[in-house]
């Protein structure tokens, strides 16, 4: 029995072994590393001579939260957070809501429409909006139509991050959509009509049954949304470059940059510095969505 049981284990790491090389070179290595280099002062001169990095501790950090720059793409990103994920999940939800009581054959139609965006490319889709949304743009165009001068949306530091959040909430929408229409579906229907056998309006049903019942797929989405928004870069670095001013200049932008400017230690110390902050914004929706049940 211990013979057949150590075969069959060996067996099955013998097909794990793949997947686990796999994860270790391409995953925990990098991973280890990069936490390694936040605590050390290697630039791009030290590639060809490792040994000469020195170990700093915490400098790395101290000085993250020392740059005027670094404390405002953290800032830049609280915003977009903050404003950018409540819009999002409202108007997903909205649409979802929409589409489940609507006709089924005009439904499957628009769900598409919804989801197309979510699968074309982010840097195809910024590029379309940055012509969109330039000064001789078509979105100025259409507001001179009715005697409104619209502003150089991308280069105006009151203007540049609300445009960006417009685009990224249309992009990302129907991926919200899709997820909050399954949980929608999935709601029994003998409850509703219950309730409204018990003369409950459309408002009450909505909020004392969907919601409730809701729950868990609005923290999926939730949770999946704000990191994605935590992580925000392609739209800042194909439509703005993190200008102007630094007004769209986001926390993965400003790692992109040290990164690109060969400061390895410094760029792996940001980067773990938003790791935590999104698994402690993680962990506080599961405790704040949480059901008691």
């Amino acid at each position: 029995m211990g013979v057949l049981r150590r075969r069959r284990t060996a067996i099955a790491w013998g097909f794990a072994l793949p997947f686990v090389i796999v994860f270790a070179a391409f995953m925990l290595i990098p991973l280890l590393s990069s936490l390694a280099m936040s605590f050390t002062d290697i630039t791009v001169q030290d590639v060809r001579t490792p040994f000469n990095v020195n170990f700093i501790g915490l400098q790395n950090y101290v000085k993250l939260f020392q740059d005027p720059r670094y404390t405002k793409s953290l800032v830049t990103t609280g915003i977009f957070v903050v404003i950018g994920l409540p819009l999002t999940m409202i108007i997903a939800l909205a649409f979802a809501v929409s589409l489940n009581k609507g006709l089924q054959h005009v439904n499957t139609f628009f769900r598409a429409l919804f989801y197309a965006p979510v699968v074309a490319s982010t840097v195809a889709v910024s590029v379309v909006w940055r012509y969109i949304l330039q000064k001789d743009g078509l979105l100025n165009t259409v507001l001179a139509v009715f005697g409104i001068q619209g502003p150089n949306w991308l280069h105006d530091t009151h203007t540049a991050l609300f445009a960006l959040m417009v685009m990224t909430i249309w992009r990302n929408m129907g991926t919200l959509m899709i997820i909050f229409l399954a949980g929608l579906q999935s709601i029994p229907e003998d409850v509703m009509e219950a309730a409204a056998i018990d003369g409950a309006s459309e408002w009450r049903k909505f909020r004392s049954i969907t919601l409730p019942l809701m729950k868990p797929t609005l923290l999926l989405g939730m949770v999946l949304q704000s990191v994605t928004y935590l992580q925000f870069f392609e739209e800042s670095f194909v439509m703005t470059q993190g200008g102007p001013l630094d007004s769209t200049l986001s926390a993965s932008y400003y790692i992109y940059e040290k990164f690109g400017f060969g400061q390895y230690g410094v760029s792996s110390a940001a980067s773990y510095v938003l790791f935590f902050i999104i698994a402690v914004v993680s962990v506080l929706q599961f405790r704040l969505m949480r059901t008691k049940d």
